[in-house]
């Protein structure tokens, strides 16, 4: 696929975020030749599930042959239940940035807690904590894990390593998946790093990563 004005990219951003914080990534997409639309919703008011309700909404708004989506962290188990709830979707690929497409553990370690249960709110249901729908194969996915560990992950405790200091590794595995590629980031760099946007824009035109001999 040959990007240009009829190729758009949905962005969608992850926990505790808003959709600006994706236009640093969507910048370099547009740069590449991408039209963007970043999508913003309530992480904790509202399940991955109603969210991914909303994002069908905006996405039928978009006016393009081919739709592609990169969703970070929880935004990628946002586009898991989109693609489930609304699979006839125009030809298009995922990426998604540092999801934990298993489960989180740093997830479920704060979950054995009240505060953090209200904290993390919404997002547990059919998302942080897994029962998220399987991949169904209908758009070509890959998955990039960042490998730097820092963030506040590690204060909680328990992360298999290696691991982006918030989601392991092993985390951002799944079946159906495409390809998979990790990067020396840390779970909010993937967001920003021009590496990421490069790898990023390689899959969405080739369907694999660029993966070094």
């Amino acid at each position: 696929m040959t990007p240009g004005l009829r190729e758009s990219v949905v962005l969608v951003h992850g926990l505790f975020m808003h959709g600006a914080a994706m236009l640093p990534m969507a910048a370099q997409l547009r740069y590449a030749g991408f039209a963007t639309r970043t999508f913003s919703y309530p992480t904790l008011e509202q399940s991955p599930r109603d969210n991914a309700y909303a994002l069908k909404r905006l996405a039928d708004d978009i006016d393009a042959a081919v739709v592609h989506f990169v969703g970070h962290s929880l935004g990628g188990l946002v586009l898991r239940h989109f693609f489930a709830s609304f699979p006839q979707q125009r030809p298009g690929r995922v990426v998604t940035l540092g999801t934990p497409h298993r489960y989180s553990q740093a997830a479920r370690v704060l979950a054995r807690f009240e505060l953090g249960r209200r904290v993390l709110n919404k997002s547990l249901e059919h998302g942080l904590l897994g029962g998220v729908p399987p991949w169904n194969g209908t758009h070509e996915l890959g998955s990039i894990a960042g490998t730097l560990s820092v963030g506040l992950g590690r204060v909680v405790g328990g992360l298999a390593v290696p691991n982006d200091g918030t989601v392991a590794v092993e985390e951002t595995r799944m079946d159906g998946m495409s390809d998979h590629i990790c990067l020396p980031f840390s779970h909010l760099a993937l967001m920003f790093a021009p590496a990421a946007a490069s790898q990023t824009v390689h899959f969405l035109r080739h369907g694999r990563f660029r993966h070094e001999p």
